[in-house]
């Protein structure tokens, strides 16, 4: 039987000098692989008007929503009718909140049709039936992403067809009058020879910024390079970063190359994006340096692209191989604050628990620094944290399970884990201990 209950929260607390975290118990979730926690979600978690949602798989593979007040002790939980392919790590959800206060919710893709549903009730996690968007190339999805608008609109990507023959389509949807357009089907071609994995973010002046590695096959092994481009018209127009008007679609060989890298270089896909209080593009990523995977930067600066490479790993492995794979480390996301550039990650020699890196000062050869967020492992967990609330209160909350991830799509023989959220509090005061 499914139906919506209220869940009180434990909290537990992780002493890091003179500051607290927090982590809140949600639920019981689906840990055989890592689904619920794999990079590319838009999002696990997002706040909208004063009310915090997340999703997640339960043990069984049924879809779960749970929303809360911000500093609630309570959680309000549904279990859905609604169920995922949830074996296959790339079959994620991801969730957002239009303008109105709808969530909008799509899950379980990989290379499969469209499942997409929006809530009953504003603010309410009663999903309607599932329903088309557009109604078109809705037939091969992979990676759906949801980006809030300021004017309360929603954009939605996707890859339309399969690894190394992908393409990346683009959907708009309008609050006005409720509905979904395609405005682009094909942004970036890969010419039927490759494909684009990408990470966007909207700024705050409301302009888009697109990175991407390119993937010549199936083999994360050929993935190449760092691309760029951006949209100042909410996906419709694209531009190179000097502002030159690119023509549709983008291709290898009109892209702008924020980096080149080479293939065989242990370059990662589908990392993250920000910007800094200036609009300038901050891209984090890892691959290669003396043949150990290190976490580097490439950001704008003066209108040329800067490199940055972390350098604090010490341990190398080899990315090869299709598949969602069992990495050391995770895949990055970056934050930026007023006196801070820093990143979240997991790395299996620093025991695998929620990391941090950070630097005062990224264009100085001093070190990182690095502290841990947690005193446990959380397994193969990669990171993903409330963009709307960090964007606009500067508060960072991040979705937590431990969950296991076996190479190439294996399937864990392991117990249901806590779905958590973690509340980091007055994370400048804790950077600059």
């Amino acid at each position: 039987m499914h139906g919506i209950i209220l869940v009180c929260l434990n909290l537990v607390l992780f002493e890091l000098g003179a500051q607290n975290v927090t982590s809140t118990y949600v639920g019981e979730g689906w840990s055989k692989n890592s689904v619920n926690t794999v990079k590319f979600r838009k999002n696990a978690i997002t706040t909208h008007n004063g009310y915090q949602f997340t999703a997640f798989y339960d043990p069984e593979s049924y879809l779960v929503l749970a929303k809360r007040r911000l500093k609630s002790s309570k959680w309000l939980i549904n279990k859905t009718p609604y169920r995922g392919l949830a074996k296959d790590a790339h079959n994620s959800i991801s969730i957002a909140i239009d303008g109105n206060g709808f969530l909008h919710v799509s899950w379980d893709h990989h290379n499969t049709k469209l499942r997409y549903a929006v809530s009953k009730e504003p603010y309410g996690l009663v999903l309607g039936n599932e329903q088309e968007m557009t109604g078109k190339q809705e037939e091969k999805v992979t990676y759906p992403e949801f980006y809030n608008l300021s004017n309360g609109n929603l954009m939605f990507f996707y890859r339309s067809g399969e690894s190394g023959r992908g393409n990346l389509v683009i959907n708009s949807y309008n609050l006005a009058n409720q509905t979904w357009e395609q405005i682009q089907s094909n942004l970036i071609d890969g010419e039927n020879k490759r494909s684009a994995y990408w990470q966007a973010h909207v700024d705050a002046k409301g302009i888009i910024h697109l990175s991407w590695v390119w993937r010549e096959t199936w083999n994360v092994e050929t993935n190449h390079d760092l691309c760029y481009a951006r949209s100042r018209d909410g996906g419709k127009t694209w531009e190179k970063s000097n502002a030159d008007i690119y023509e549709l679609p983008i291709t290898k060989s009109t892209a702008e190359y924020a980096l080149k890298i080479s293939q065989n270089s242990n370059l990662i896909n589908q990392t993250s994006i920000t910007t800094d209080e200036n609009g300038n593009p901050f891209i984090v990523s890892y691959w290669n340096k003396n043949n150990v995977p290190q976490y580097q930067l490439a950001y704008l600066k003066d209108s040329i692209w800067q490199n940055v490479n972390t350098g604090f790993r010490s341990e190398s492995f080899v990315l090869g191989g299709g598949g969602t794979k069992h990495i050391p480390i995770s895949r990055p996301d970056i934050l930026i604050g007023n006196e801070f550039v820093a990143i979240l990650f997991r790395d299996a020699s620093l025991d695998n628990k929620v990391s941090m890196a950070y630097t005062k000062n990224i264009e100085n050869k001093r070190p990182w620094s690095v502290i841990h967020l947690t005193n446990d492992s959380v397994g193969q967990w990669e990171p993903n944290f409330d963009l709307a609330l960090w964007h606009s209160k500067k508060q960072l909350h991040i979705f937590l399970q431990n969950v296991t991830q076996i190479d190439s799509e294996g399937i864990a023989d392991s117990d249901a884990s806590e779905v958590k959220i973690l509340e980091v509090r007055n994370l400048n005061k804790l950077l600059k201990s």
